[in-house]
């Protein structure tokens, strides 16, 4: 008997690495599919040699199956609805970002998950990468002493077509919460207040605004920078952004790519200097985990069974929804926003 019998919900392309992952792994089962269109979830089924049921409807999938865990890989609005169905009946989640589309449907989530003892783990990939966890290593271990700034430059251009040149404020909805969560793992804190200026420059291909300038107020008294475009043509980041972290010894810096590094004041009298000499401390990358969506289902199954909570589950990434959704009121509304009220 399987330690986990899995229901898949939401059967599009991107649920097929989600399927792969946990197929490979013990104690793990897909016992049912379901989708609105029974075809896409029978397509998924063919696709990777499953004899599993098939499923229009959540609940009925779990009751007939006995599932204790269900993937919710869904589209944003129907996150709510998947997710505290599955909570009601007994399974946890793990399920595709945003956690929900509004602040409203992710704290009544939080709640649910604490009336019925059940949890929600929400897909943050980029938290799992040796390099980020490297330069978390500098800023943890006090090399640049206290942080006071920290500043995310994220600048692409792809073409996706589709919804998401449609979209209202794409690049805030759709992928600035990888950039927001991120900071957080960072320094370790959390969102105080934001300031967010949103536009579309000259040559934009979105309807909505693709680019974006906010200023986070950070729980320990830093400030957090995001300078970010979705229609950047050359000169790219990474879609991991580059950092900078100043901190009250120095600096530290990651690409995005490369292994992180800080400078800091180097030892000795240094007294009257106009610049002070520093020295190059490199990062001690060390973290032995999977990259990516692997890593994140990795921490996802190990806070299961060591009956904790994972690192994105969703008292936590309630914060980093709240980076997004405070940071378009601010736009919309041209002032400050407190976003404590947001996820207390």
């Amino acid at each position: 008997m399987s330690s986990y019998r899995i229901v898949v919900v939401g059967c599009g392309s991107m649920a097929n690495a989600w399927v792969k992952n946990v197929m490979e792994r013990e104690h793990a089962e897909v016992v049912a599919l379901v989708d609105i269109k029974a075809e896409f979830a029978q397509a998924m089924a063919d696709r990777h040699g499953l004899t599993c049921a098939v499923f229009t409807d959540v609940a009925q999938a779990i009751k007939e199956t006995g599932a204790n865990l269900v993937l919710d890989i869904t589209i944003p609005s129907s996150h709510f609805q998947v997710c505290t169905t599955a909570l009601q009946h007994g399974c946890d989640v793990f399920g595709e970002k945003p956690m929900a589309a509004t602040m409203a449907e992710a704290r009544e989530i939080v709640d649910i998950a604490e009336q019925t003892g059940r949890s929600l783990s929400v897909m943050q990939n980029r938290r799992y990468d040796a390099n980020i966890r490297a330069l978390r290593g500098l800023i943890d271990a006090g090399t640049i002493g206290r942080v006071g700034y920290v500043g995310a430059d994220f600048f692409l251009a792809p073409h996706f077509g589709g919804f998401r040149d449609a979209m209202e404020s794409p690049l805030i909805l759709d992928m600035a919460i990888h950039t927001f969560d991120q900071a957080r793992l960072i320094i370790g804190a959390d969102p105080v207040s934001v300031y967010c200026h949103e536009f579309n420059p000259p040559g934009s291909w979105y309807a909505g605004n693709a680019s974006a300038i906010c200023i986070y107020e950070m729980s320990d008294g830093s400030v957090f920078c995001y300078r970010g475009s979705w229609c950047a043509e050359g000169a790219p980041t990474t879609w991991e952004a580059a950092w900078r972290v100043t901190g009250e010894h120095g600096t530290a810096i990651w690409d995005g790519l490369g292994t992180p590094y800080a400078e800091i004041v180097a030892p000795g009298d240094q007294a009257g200097k106009f610049v002070r000499d520093h020295k190059r401390v490199e990062a001690d990358v060390t973290w032995p985990g999977r990259s990516g969506h692997a890593g994140c289902l990795d921490e996802m199954f190990a806070a299961l069974r060591e009956g904790r909570r994972a690192e994105t589950d969703c008292r936590d990434n309630i914060k980093s929804m709240a980076m997004v959704l405070g940071a378009l009121e601010s736009a919309k509304s041209g002032r400050k926003i407190d976003l404590r009220a947001y996820w207390r």
